[in-house]
């Protein structure tokens, strides 16, 4: 009887929850909304490899590694062994508290850790203020009815599972000397070691148990668990991103839509693997069709989208004092700027350390801890959640206005705009998403929301350097006594990044012609030209030469779906060069 009330009492926590831009009394479905991840299990090891993925941040997969799912974590591995432990790593957004919701409720279901008669979720920051406690009062804690038969529960371990949801909050070293721990679930001990107990198998030896942390926790586990098994998130695959988007929007023809979008923006598609940047993606699309306007002129870029996430990562951590908040995302930028000039994803704990980074409510928010291949004496290796988010704070270096009371850092880069700007033009194009990022940032609407939501102070002063270096880039490829032509399509994404009518008309004034030579448009470099050429009222000559006009893969939609929004390739170019205020004299 008390199982059942138990099962319904999950139904009410789990099977609906609320997001953080829903509005009041209107909860989401967790079954409806959950996609599957990228999981991966593995042997955990002291001497991790270090080794990563650039374009992600993620883990490289050796041998020992094998793909699985939410439902088989507790399924018997290659060689027959059931885990009693499972530890689910992944940063910050990655989706392991709603891997957790599900969870429980495929449990309810039926159709998922049948083998438990109960499992009881604590969430780790319910419990962080708890001075002591036994087993039997965490279990109680989180049971709804009062007369809870904790002893007849507790009798049955094998059938029990204890979840702790993100244990990186409690920040226990988990050294507590054995002697110390308790054996029986009724002692009531400091919260550490009743936790050191469970997680020793002093008391309750035949339970399992599910820990899910942030890297930063896996050091301390290390040293108290035995046998366990390891699991990292790596975020959505390709076909698991487009599943996403059609969770997320009630309407197919939305869906299709905004994973359009998405897709072909080739910064926003790589971004989507992290649940948390899917979310935010979607969440700013639906808004703008809310709007009923064409996606196709959509003005939200890979910028607005990294601050929203931004925004989002600093409601977590910061909100108790706003100062250290921003004296930390000068240390953090600077960091990033760094990596990007030196092509540097990795960083040692001893340059944490010395940046004055190494402060422990901020930056498991902003950067993943991996132990090093070299050991634990030799500390830990950090890097960027992704690198397109490296390269976002990297361009945020440059204009983030100074700190006055954080003083002078020796270590770091002279912020000088042309510096950036003159290097990317002459050699390193590795830096165009930084660029790009740049002048996102400098836009009046980035500066106002960055201020109103972060009380972060962005400094227009870099605008001005932004467009001298976008006239005078181009006057070198045009010949004397011809017209001043536009040969860079970079150009049109940086303007289209940033979305400012006025400055775009500043910037292309004094130029009266594109020449394009064998350039293959993307989706999102239609866009962007479109833009641009919209704002272009001295603009006479049009020439693309080899060039060709994409939409998309045919491999992933129906042709016809698409003629019928686009109509031809070049629908999005010739609705641009008919605008009412065109000049166009020859298109070629």
């Amino acid at each position: 009887e008390y199982k059942r009330k138990y099962r319904e009492h999950v139904v009410q926590e789990f099977l609906r929850y609320k997001e953080v831009n829903s509005c009041l009394g209107e909860n989401v479905s967790t079954s409806s909304r959950y996609t599957d991840l990228t999981i991966t299990r593995k042997p955990w090891s002291k001497h991790r490899d270090e080794h990563e993925a650039a374009d992600t941040g993620h883990t490289s997969n050796g041998p020992a590694t094998s793909v699985v799912t939410a439902r088989t974590l507790f399924k018997p591995n290659e060689d027959g062994q059931t885990p009693q432990v499972v530890v689910l790593v992944g940063a910050p957004g990655m989706g392991k508290t709603m891997t957790v919701r599900k969870m429980m409720v495929e449990w309810v279901e039926g159709t998922l850790c049948a083998q438990f008669d109960l499992v009881f979720c604590i969430n780790c920051k319910d419990i962080a203020l708890t001075k002591e406690a036994s087993v039997v009062d965490l279990v109680s804690k989180f049971c709804p009815h009062r007369q809870t038969p904790v002893g007849q529960i507790l009798d049955d371990q094998k059938k029990i599972l204890f979840i702790f949801d993100g244990f990186e909050t409690l920040g226990f070293s988990l050294a507590q000397p054995e002697e110390e721990l308790s054996s029986d679930p009724r002692e009531v001990k400091p919260l550490e070691t009743t936790l050191q107990s469970l997680l020793k198998k002093t008391v309750l030896p035949e339970s399992s148990l599910l820990i899910t942390t942030r890297p930063m926790g896996l050091q301390s586990l290390g040293r108290c668990l035995e046998g366990e098994c390891y699991a990292e998130i790596l975020g959505f695959s390709a076909a698991k991103r487009e599943e996403y988007f059609h969770r997320y929007f009630e309407s197919d023809d939305k869906a299709d839509t905004a994973f359009r979008f998405a897709r072909g923006n080739e910064i926003l598609y790589s971004l989507c693997t992290i649940p948390i940047l899917s979310w935010t993606i979607c969440t700013i699309l639906e808004q703008e069709l809310c709007k009923q306007k064409n996606l196709m002129e959509c003005s939200k870029a890979a910028t607005r989208m990294s601050m929203f996430y931004l925004s989002w990562l600093t409601t977590r951590g910061g909100k108790d004092n706003p100062q250290d908040l921003q004296r930390f995302l000068h240390k953090l930028c600077s960091l990033a700027a760094d990596g990007i000039w030196k092509h540097k994803v990795l960083f040692e704990e001893k340059e944490i350390k010395n940046r004055g980074l190494d402060q422990p409510d901020l930056l498991p928010l902003f950067l993943n801890e991996k132990t090093s291949r070299k050991g634990v004496d030799h500390g830990n290796i950090y890097s960027f959640i992704h690198l397109h988010l490296q390269e976002f704070f990297a361009a945020m270096f440059y204009v983030l206005e100074d700190d006055e009371k954080a003083g002078a850092d020796s270590r770091a880069l002279a912020k000088d705009v042309n510096v950036l700007l003159e290097n990317y033009s002459e050699s390193r194009k590795d830096l165009a998403s930084t660029v790009r990022f740049l002048f996102g940032l400098v836009s009046q609407k980035s500066i106002e929301y960055a201020d109103k939501t972060m009380g972060c102070r962005i400094s227009p002063r870099a605008r001005e350097d932004l467009l001298r270096w976008l006239q005078e880039r181009h006057r070198g490829n045009s010949q004397p006594g011809q017209a001043l032509k536009v040969s860079e399509l970079d150009t049109f994404h940086f303007l289209f990044e940033m979305n400012e009518k006025s400055f775009a008309q500043s910037a292309l004034g004094c130029f009266t012609a594109i020449d394009l030579q064998d350039v293959r448009l993307t989706l999102s470099d239609q866009m962007a030209l479109s833009f641009c050429i919209r704002q272009w009222v001295g603009l006479g000559r049009v020439a693309l030469q080899g060039c060709s006009f994409h939409q998309q893969d045919p491999r992933e939609e129906s042709a016809a779906s698409w003629q019928r929004e686009l109509q031809s390739p070049i629908h999005l170019l010739c609705r641009a060069l008919g605008h009412p205020g065109s000049n166009l004299q020859v298109l070629r």
